[in-house]
């Protein structure tokens, strides 16, 4: 099973490059353009996308705000920031480095 750190590190890259396309996305359409784009291998749960958002709230790679929607319902919408799309390119390096070094791997044995 893969390292839990591996993981959140997976998901904060396709939070920060989903949100580099798509600007202005609350969480459960963040869900569904993972699930989406994966073509149905990979599901985010509530419980992993919302404390991962408010952290990378935090760091400041994302801002969100709260915006009333059709109805008044309220929706926490997310967007990059400046940070955040240089988290991106730094996640996005460190994962190619990664997964280059495991193909090369799985290649020789």
């Amino acid at each position: 099973m893969p390292k839990q750190d591996a993981l959140q590190g997976a998901l904060d890259l396709m939070v920060l490059k989903i949100l580099s396309r798509r600007s202005g996305l609350h969480g459960y359409a963040i869900m569904t353009a993972i699930e989406e784009m994966s073509e149905g291998v990979l599901r985010v749960e509530e419980g992993s996308l919302y404390p991962a958002l408010r952290r990378m709230e935090e760091a400041g790679w994302l801002r969100a705000e709260w915006i009333t929607r059709e109805g008044g319902r309220r929706a926490r919408i997310y967007s990059l920031t400046a940070a955040g799309k240089k988290q991106l390119t730094a996640e996005e390096s460190r994962w190619q480095a990664g997964t280059s070094a495991v193909n090369r791997v799985l290649r020789m044995a």
